[in-house]
């Protein structure tokens, strides 16, 4: 439950923005905040329910190419949004929105959700109804984000999520990426890091997303966690994609490189431990990803869209 001060922050900031059109920065010109700090209230006022945007999205499903991704990776319930858009932000939209229905039904055995954060996580915890549940604890599953990507906070996403959920948050306290795979190893001995990474290994429930390695888009070179040669280097040598910042390969396993080692958060084989594993990811330069990612044994269901669903489903028939 959000503190009557905060409360009146966090609606205070939304109204400027949404109702009065102020620009962030001159809304924090205004109260004398960062625009950091403005970002993050209005994120946090849309996630906490403060500011509600409602789309109502027709949302229609594909059920054959659902059977088809059933019988080739044993997938018990996946989810293929059928679009009739081309526009990638309403079709994200919309998959957020149905994988927020698959997400809800979850809810009702679980105790303690895993998030990580990502374009398409982000989308589903945006579409969840406030006050869905109660006492359900959120759990970081990975360190903070560089500044580069500000716009997935993991913090603020899990923040975000738990006061929907009505639980409380175990942040993880730790950089994303540790500078030496020595330090990595220290890191996760600290008492808090490893309290947090126990208390998401033991999850009921966790929500991923499936990220490709094109050094163009890729948010490992956006942040400059590894260079466009170093990515193009581990992409020559087998790398497919990632969960969770973890680099896999071609058949889903963990490649074998430096950075995984570095990497402070859920492993893919932390991963297999937890009862269910919800990944959502949708784009058709995602397919290979997808494909391999649901090899890995790490995932149970996924939330995809007709065209991503068509291309992983036709490479795994032999198709390409």
């Amino acid at each position: 439950m959000l503190h009557s001060t905060h409360h009146e922050l966090l609606a205070q900031v939304a109204s400027l923005y949404y109702e009065q059109n102020l620009t962030q920065t001159d809304i924090a010109d205004r109260l004398g905040l960062s625009r950091v700090k403005v970002y993050r209230l209005l994120t946090e006022a849309r996630e906490a329910g403060v500011v509600r945007i409602q789309i109502d999205w027709p949302i229609q499903r594909d059920s054959d190419l659902e059977a088809h991704l059933r019988s080739y990776f044993g997938l018990p319930e996946p989810l293929v949004l059928k679009t009739g858009l081309t526009d990638p932000a309403g079709t994200l939209a919309q998959l957020g929105q149905l994988a927020a229905t698959l997400f809800e039904t979850h809810l009702t055995n679980a105790r303690a959700v895993a998030l990580c954060p990502g374009r398409s996580t982000h989308a589903v915890v945006h579409a969840l109804k406030p006050n869905i549940a109660a006492n359900i604890r959120v759990v970081q599953a990975i360190g903070n984000m560089p500044d580069a990507l500000l716009e997935y906070d993991a913090a603020a996403l899990a923040r975000g999520l738990a006061q929907k959920l009505g639980g409380d948050v175990v942040y993880l306290s730790s950089p994303l990426v540790a500078d030496t795979v020595e330090s990595a190893a220290v890191l996760r001995t600290q008492r808090d890091i490893a309290r947090a990474l126990d208390a998401a290994r033991g999850a009921d429930l966790a929500l991923v997303g499936v990220g490709d390695l094109d050094s163009v888009s890729s948010g490992f070179v956006r942040t400059g966690l590894l260079s466009a040669t170093e990515l193009e280097a581990l992409r020559t040598d087998g790398a497919a994609g990632d969960i969770a910042w973890r680099i896999f390969d071609q058949a889903g396993h963990l490649h074998p490189c430096d950075f995984n080692q570095r990497v402070i958060g859920l492993s893919l084989a932390d991963l297999t431990g937890i009862p269910i594993v919800m990944a959502v990811a949708a784009g058709i330069h995602k397919a290979d990803a997808i494909r391999a990612a649901l090899q890995s044994g790490a995932l149970h269901t996924l939330v995809t869209d007709d065209r991503t669903a068509a291309m992983v489903v036709r490479g795994a028939a032999g198709d390409e």
